[in-house]
């Protein structure tokens, strides 16, 4: 099979925001405890952060980090996570149906931020609380002032304010399951009312609004058209999350899932922009794509309520997990032009790329790559391409090229990278690549991520599914079922 690449330095579609190489950490499952934090392991530092997830955090060259939640912050109070830790009290935590210690709060969590050398993207509980207490907590991090919530974080030892810069009001409030579910309507005034409160406040931060839970909720589109018809002034983003899973056991179909996300992606950038035309607004809302991943294979599992860092949602990632992953971050680099903040869920242990044993090892999963790569080389322009190359439909009738792939310039390293998954699970496809107005690129390198077996795995003692580095040939071949990277220097 053959395919074709043309790229044109002059067609952009944007400058990619580096924080769409964002990730997520909840207080969920052992994400945190056991996850990010182990007192007793023997990587420990003087906070009780592991430093071999550090280290493997790091690799990934993560932006942006949202906290603390998820369905968690629905009902969280951040006071009792703040302070003399001897002192906090153990919660039930009604979201995941576990018993928080309260040992990692916003105070340390920020620490640790700062050593994996990412930012915070905070999340305020629009849950069983409002307007008031986001306020209060927003004091809390960003104030300098003589007051009471400002003081309160200079009494536990923070001086200096923390900075934080983008805030989420709340999360998935449109869904039935979430602690304090709202209509459209009442999300929409809460959202409006916090959002005036948290700029008069701080005028220098970013505000997030929820927006649908995923494409298929029966309210998609009419709940983001409501709730922007109250916030559009007072906000600057507005939230997507979808997750996608093989569960019929069908490659193609997975693969494709993809081409879902774009039309997700595009739609809510058309009601954004309606409710622009709608108001004669002069600025635009973008999105925060602030919860993506593949989620499926622990679906259904059970664990012990009411316990300490019970094992949820620990997906053990294959080989066409990674593909997938992996065609995700081509669409979010595609549609750089409106997705400015995105978030892989989640970080560590939960549906993560990195996962950690109780007082042992640490290991990257097989989604650990893509994302690596990505981050790492995917930084400056976005540029439009144009790709000829056969196409097959999925059962639900999506019309999906067995290429998938992004061109990023970076004129700064006089770097151009191209990311491509070929789809074909039978055939090897010979890419043909115009590079126009890149008279002198050389290709200096073509990562591939490739295993025969689909359903391949990493675990602590075997690393089965890596990337390995292709010689350099004359004509530039993708194997089947395969992620590759392209790194041109010119």
């Amino acid at each position: 099979m053959k395919a074709e690449i043309i790229v044109n330095k002059n067609f952009v579609i944007g400058e990619i925001d580096k924080r769409i190489y964002g990730s997520f950490i909840e207080h969920m499952g052992r994400a945190v405890y056991g996850g990010l934090y182990e007192p007793t392991h023997k990587t420990a530092d003087t906070n009780g952060f592991r430093k071999d997830v550090l280290e493997l955090v790091r690799k990934l060259n993560v932006p942006i980090i949202r906290y603390p939640g998820g369905n968690f912050v629905s009902g969280y109070n951040w006071e009792v996570g703040t302070g003399d830790k001897e002192k906090r009290p153990k919660k039930l935590e009604l979201a995941w149906k576990s018993t928080e210690t309260n040992e990692v709060g916003i105070d340390e969590f920020q620490e640790w931020a700062k050593q994996a050398g990412a930012d915070i993207m905070m999340a305020v509980n629009l849950g069983t609380r409002g307007p008031q207490d986001a306020q209060n907590l927003l004091e809390y991090c960003n104030l300098n002032t003589d007051t009471h919530y400002a003081n309160r974080r200079k009494g536990n030892g923070f001086k200096e304010p923390f900075g934080i810069k983008t805030w989420c009001l709340g999360n998935e409030m449109d869904g039935p399951w979430q602690i304090g579910h709202k209509t459209a309507e009442e999300y929409g005034r809460i959202a409006t009312e916090t959002a005036k409160l948290m700029k008069s406040t701080d005028p220098d931060i970013e505000l997030v609004v929820c927006g649908s839970s995923n494409y298929d909720m029966p309210t998609f589109a009419q709940w983001e058209l409501s709730v922007l018809d109250h916030a559009y002034d007072a906000v600057d983003y507005i939230s997507l999350h979808q997750y996608y899973g093989n569960q019929n056991d069908n490659t193609s179909d997975f693969l494709a899932r993809s081409v879902h996300m774009d039309a997700f992606i595009k739609s809510v950038a058309a009601i954004c922009d309606t409710v622009k035309a709608k108001k004669h607004a002069h600025k635009t809302i973008n999105l925060s794509f602030d919860e993506w991943n593949v989620w499926f294979h622990s679906n259904g599992e059970k664990f012990d309520e009411w316990s300490i860092a019970p094992s949820i949602l620990e997906d053990v990632y294959t080989f066409e997990d990674a593909l997938v992953v992996g065609c995700m971050l081509i669409t979010l680099q595609n549609n750089c032009d409106r997705v400015k903040i995105a978030c892989l869920a989640q970080l560590v242990n939960v549906i993560a790329p990195i996962m950690t044993e109780n007082g042992g090892a640490a290991w990257a999963q097989t989604i650990f790559y893509p994302f690596m790569y990505a981050s790492l080389n995917g930084r400056g322009t976005a540029l439009q391409t144009i790709i000829k190359c056969d196409s097959y439909q999925s059962t639900d009738h999506l019309l999906t090229p067995y290429i998938e792939a992004s061109v990023i310039h970076n004129e700064e390293k006089r770097e151009l990278t191209v990311f491509a998954v070929n789809r074909s699970l039978a055939e090897d496809i010979d890419l043909s690549l115009k590079l126009e107005g890149f008279d002198r690129a050389k290709l200096e390198k073509h990562i591939e991520l490739y295993s025969d077996h689909l359903k391949g795995i990493n675990t602590k003692e075997n690393a089965a599914v890596y990337p390995k580095k292709r010689e350099i040939a004359e004509t530039i071949t993708f194997k089947k079922h395969s992620w590759n990277m392209l790194l041109y220097k010119y």
